[in-house]
This record gives structure tokens, C-alpha cells and sequence, in this order.
């Protein structure tokens, strides 16, 4: 199955008008699809991965993409690591439940590099890992068991409150063990996010629909074609000469 990373970010106040901004990243292994403008609402997320959407989501837990079924998702966990080390962070139990957590979190991913390094195969990942999740899901719920009081406002409270969150989406944890060939963290769509970030607070950012629906293509190209190892100019004198002589239009698929 294939699969998408995704992230979205928003950008406040860095423009004259004081308004936001919202930019949506889509990475796949053929094309990096970028969306720029004022919506970071649900119709926005399903405008970026389209209505027949058939793949797996690596994404943060941003509530756009709830729309998609929990097997059609894997959570972050480059986010979910910055959440546990909040909790590990507070004082009392949290700290208590935090390391514990913390500590899984990296027998996980030590298994998963000596399984990304070749040293164990696909069904010895998933074996090893398997104590691990229940572990994990169980300090989850003991913590959840723990609660805390109506209205409280304490470190306490902050981290029951990340654990809930965490089991409402708990299955979205693991589906880079479940499906192969998908990665646990979104990192490949930070990355393509990055320069576009950098840009805006130089620019400005778009203050139009058609200027957002301009930066947004120029983006998807550009980085397209670096990510293929093509040459952008090439492509868009293949362009230009395309639209001025009526030709056919290069292609952004590297085997259209």
C-alpha cells in the first residue's frame, strides 16, 4: 500500500495583513504536492490527498486528517516522542510514567533501525515488538485508570489528558508494523516543508487565493524535480516553449 507524508503548518502574523496562513505538505515516492492558503479544515486535507484516497497517511495527530480510517493512518512518532518527553519532564508520577514510556519508545526503534540495518527480518521485527506495544498501551491505560479530578489544572492532569488522547488513536501507533514498507515518522514531509517555511518568512507569504495557488505550484515542481534529480530549468524551458508553440506539456511523472 502506499505511502503518504504528510504534514501541515501554520504560519501567524508573518505577513502586513497580520492573517494566517496554513501550508500543507503531501510527499510520496514519486511526487511532493504543496498546498498553500487560508483553510486548515478537514475539506482542506481531503483537497490535498484526494475523495478515493487509498494509501496510509504518516501524519501528526492534527484533527484534519480524522477522516481517515485508523488502518489508512501511522502516527508520527517523531511528534509522539516530543508529547512523552513533556509528560517525562513534569514532576510526581508523570515523570514516573513518562521514562517508562520513553524507555519503550526506544527499545522500539532500536529494533526497527536493526531491522531497517538488514541484521532481522520482517516477522522478527513484528515478534519483537509485539511485548512492546502491549507494554505500551498498557502504561497508557494505568495512567488513563489514575484519572484526575473535574476541572483540574496541574502537570497531572496534562498528562492524563495526552494518554486519553493517545488511546482514542492508539492503533494509528502501529501500523508501520502492520503494513511493510511504511515509516513510523513523517520526517520526509518536514523536510520538504522546510525551505517552503523559510521562503514565507523572507516573502512575506501570499496574501491571495491566486497568490497561494501560484506559490503552491511553483513549490510542487521545484521540488518534484529536485526529488527525481531532474533539472528544473530544463523543465520549465521545456514548458514554456510547450505553451508558446502549443506542444505537449513536460510531465512532473518521471514515467508518465
Amino acid at each position: 500500500m502506499a505511502q503518504v507524508d504528510a504534514v501541515f503548518r501554520e504560519a501567524v502574523g508573518n505577513n502586513p495583513t497580520g492573517k494566517r496562513g496554513w501550508q500543507w505538505v503531501m510527499v510520496t515516492a514519486v511526487v511532493t504536492v504543496f498546498i498553500q492558503g487560508l483553510s486548515r479544515s478537514t475539506a482542506a486535507a481531503i483537497e490535498l490527498l484526494g475523495n478515493a484516497f487509498g494509501g496510509i497517511v504518516v501524519s501528526d495527530r492534527f484533527s484534519s486528517y480524522n477522516h481517515l480510517p485508523t488502518q489508512q493512518r501511522q502516527l508520527c512518532w517523531a511528534h509522539l516522542i516530543r508529547d512523552l518527553t513533556a509528560i517525562a519532564e513534569r514532576p510526581g508520577a508523570s515523570a514516573e510514567f513518562g521514562a517508562e514510556l520513553l524507555g519503550l519508545q526506544q527499545q522500539l526503534f532500536g529494533h526497527w533501525h536493526r531491522y531497517k540495518d538488514g541484521r532481522i527480518d520482517w516477522p522478527a521485527l513484528q515478534q519483537s515488538c509485539l511485548p512492546i506495544r502491549q507494554a505500551f498501551e498498557t502504561t497508557l491505560q494505568r495512567v488513563v485508570e489514575l484519572g484526575y479530578q473535574r476541572g483540574e489544572r496541574t502537570p497531572w492532569a496534562s498528562t492524563v489528558r495526552t494518554c486519553q488522547q493517545l488511546q482514542k488513536v492508539t492503533d494509528g501507533l502501529w501500523t508501520f508494523l502492520e503494513t511493510r514498507g511504511i515509516e513510523p515518522t513523517n520526517n520526509a514531509a518536514e523536510r520538504a516543508l522546510r525551505q517552503s517555511v523559510i521562503q514565507r518568512k523572507i516573502s512575506q507569504g501570499v496574501q491571495s487565493r491566486q497568490g497561494a495557488i501560484c506559490r503552491s505550484r511553483l513549490l510542487t515542481v521545484t521540488t518534484t524535480l529536485r526529488q527525481q534529480g531532474r533539472d528544473v530549468w530544463e523543465f520549465l524551458e521545456q514548458a514554456w516553449i510547450a505553451h508558446h508553440r502549443g506542444g505537449v506539456m513536460p510531465s512532473l511523472l518521471s514515467d508518465p
